[in-house]
């Protein structure tokens, strides 16, 4: 009796859908995703495990490192648009310096700064890529001309004018930053009744 002879299936698989999936979710992530802006004062921050989420608003970073020139610098940086703006109104109304509503909107989308105020305007009106090229001497803090105290106290009272919430205070310090530098910003905050800030640090591995 003559043996059937099966009909051989081809084993190949069509990867067409597999690719169409996979270029559109390169495509998403291409399109969503961010790019970290470099820092105006980059610092190494110290490791910690603790995994607390600043908010995105309603929060003030001071930024404490040493610059190429291997002085410390003091940053500032202000979470929130609307709170950024009416914080320099105040402060130009603070210290005599005009800013025009260009200027305005244009502090409400920067980053961190390190400038006397009579000097912002200069920062305010460069593109960001040379924002954080430029040397920046950092905000004053000494006893007379301390603007540092100046730009905490008008932002807080900007949250709470506009968002009826008081602000938060976190300090993002180089791990080689001295005791004193950091001592002095915190003297400044007690002195505005704010004891209770976060410390910014980076990620450590909890198995070290």
């Amino acid at each position: 009796m003559a043996k059937l002879k099966m009909k051989k299936k081809s084993t190949s698989t069509d990867m067409t859908a597999m690719c169409d999936v996979a270029f559109l979710l390169l495509t998403f992530f291409i399109l969503t995703a961010t790019a970290k802006v470099p820092e105006a004062l980059p610092v190494d921050m110290p490791s910690s495990v603790a995994q607390t989420k600043l908010p995105d608003t309603d929060l003030a970073i001071i930024t404490i490192g040493k610059g190429a020139d291997g002085k410390s610098k003091v940053f500032f940086d202000i979470k929130g648009r609307e709170i950024r703006k009416r914080t320099l109104e105040g402060m130009g109304a603070k210290l005599g310096v005009n800013f025009s509503e260009e200027d305005k909107t244009k502090f409400a989308l920067m980053d961190d700064f390190g400038v006397p105020l009579a000097n912002l305007k200069q920062i305010i009106d460069m593109k960001a890529s040379d924002r954080t090229k430029a040397n920046q001497p950092g905000i004053p803090m000494d006893s007379l001309n301390n603007q540092l105290k100046d730009w905490l106290l008008v932002s807080r009272r900007a949250a709470i004018d506009i968002d009826n919430k008081e602000l938060q205070i976190a300090i993002k310090g180089d791990a080689k930053e001295e005791y004193p530098q950091i001592r002095k910003i915190m003297d400044i905050l007690q002195d505005q009744k704010i004891n209770s800030f976060n410390l910014v640090t980076g990620m450590r591995d909890k198995n070290f």
